[in-house]
């Protein structure tokens, strides 16, 4: 008799709390849209196809049992992290250094310019170079002020950046 063993999958990092007042309106948003306008229209789908018979054969219902267990796991994860994120609204007391959802102009060696915004987990965005406030780069950052030189770790190799600019929004 084999027993089975589920492969260990180590837990992924807990990510901070925080998110910008849009990001929580951004999820809000999103578990609007699934829970009451993709979710039912799914639901009936899957009911018109159960009518139809065999189902082992029926590619409306399997897509569809499909589709509702990928929403079912959204909703779930939307509705938790809703209830235990933090939302950040006020400016920092300092706003001279770099705190969440801080804009921060940089210099590299090359003397390359660009901007970061440091958000939540569920805010990153590669095209508006919003990164995640738990990003080693990110970590670097926090509690510095303009002029300030950070050196950071990243998968392309070790930065050296200086601050130029930090506003908020």
């Amino acid at each position: 008799m084999t027993l089975y063993h589920p492969v260990y999958r180590p837990g992924t990092p807990k990510s901070a709390p925080y998110i910008t007042a849009d990001g929580a309106k951004s999820l809000r948003s999103e578990l609007y849209q699934l829970w009451k306008i993709e979710r039912p229209k799914v639901t009936q789908i899957v009911h018109e196809a159960a009518k139809n018979g065999d189902r082992s054969e029926n590619g409306d219902y399997i897509y569809g049992k499909h589709r509702l267990r990928e929403i079912d796991r959204r909703v779930r994860y939307l509705t938790k992290r809703i209830e235990t994120a933090t939302v950040v609204e006020k400016l920092p007391s300092d706003p001279s250094r770099v705190f969440f959802a801080a804009f921060v102009t940089l210099e590299d060696q090359a003397r390359k310019q660009f901007e970061y915004r440091l958000v939540g987990a569920d805010e990153i965005n590669t095209q508006k170079n919003w990164i995640s406030i738990d990003s080693p780069i990110a970590r670097a950052l926090v509690g510095k002020k303009i002029n300030d030189t950070v050196i950071t770790e990243t998968p392309a190799g070790t930065r050296e950046l200086t601050i130029l600019n930090i506003r908020y929004q």
